[in-house]
């Protein structure tokens, strides 16, 4: 009897490679089987060995290409060959990433499995807009949110709290949602005025944004026509974007290559 291979749920970041950990390049590049998300971009795929085999179970809103139980005892029978693993999921596996759901039949069923992390969505893609997450005097507390349901069921968020105006609020998977949201936390108490941003495919050379108010946002995104996969954020560290803004170094300032993915493609 073959003995079972190990489980890598991998965090593929935001997009960038280079946002990659070390560990997770060198466990991309020694990977016999890739079972990855529609998240994750083309350059980390670019990262696969060619004769590894690749399966793609990515979902977009109201379709599942697999549906996630099947995914689940897809990890399992694929371990079963004997083969190394590597589920590739876009930004960390454990923020809104369904990871330890994953675990969890891999543990019932005896097949060893690790995390590795990723830069989610909240850090890279803000960061790379130029956006803080907290700032002395605008933002000290960080709330992080879904802004789709399971199931098509109705959010049931603590519109409250999460209205409160010295934080910053960031929603994943709102952008379908964005006009309930948007009238929820208005209701719940934040200002129609606090500034608000999207930002889509964050982190990548796609990369774009939408800054406006908390009100004016669903028609601003709508008018520019921004899609998934996009982050929400609102609260006053908006405001520092524009100062912020990531500037391109000069040629003298360009960071030497410390870490070449060739040279780390070795052994798990």
């Amino acid at each position: 009897m073959t003995n079972p291979g190990k489980v890598f749920l991998v965090g593929a970041g935001p997009g960038d490679p280079e946002l990659l950990t070390v560990r997770a390049m060198r466990i991309i590049g020694a990977a016999e089987v890739v079972v990855y998300d529609r998240l994750v971009s083309p350059e980390i795929l670019a990262l696969v060995p060619k004769g590894a085999t690749r399966l793609f179970v990515g979902k977009t809103s109201g379709h599942h290409a697999v549906p996630q139980e099947r995914i689940n005892q897809m990890l399992v029978d694929l371990a079963r060959t004997g083969r190394n693993v590597v589920r590739l999921k876009g930004g960390d596996p454990l923020v809104f990433g369904r990871g330890s759901e994953e675990a969890g039949l891999l543990a019932a069923n005896g097949i060893a499995f690790e995390f590795v992390p990723g830069i989610s969505a909240f850090a890279g893609c803000t960061a790379a807009a130029g956006i803080p997450l907290t700032h002395r005097g605008l933002a000290n507390t960080l709330h992080i949110v879904t802004g789709h349901a399971r199931n098509d069921e109705d959010l049931d968020l603590d519109w409250r709290a999460l209205a409160d105006p010295n934080g910053t609020l960031v929603i994943y998977m709102g952008l379908g949602n964005l006009p309930f949201l948007t009238r929820k936390l208005m209701e719940a108490g934040r200002a129609p005025d606090t500034p608000a941003a999207v930002i889509e495919n964050g982190t990548t050379p796609r990369q774009r944004e939408c800054v406006s108010t908390l009100a004016e946002l669903p028609e601003a995104v709508e008018a520019q026509g921004f899609c998934p996969p996009s982050l929400v954020v609102i609260g006053d560290v908006v405001r520092l974007r524009e100062m912020l803004q990531p500037r391109a170094p000069r040629a003298e300032e360009d960071p030497p290559d410390i870490i070449q993915p060739a040279r780390v493609m070795g052994g798990a």
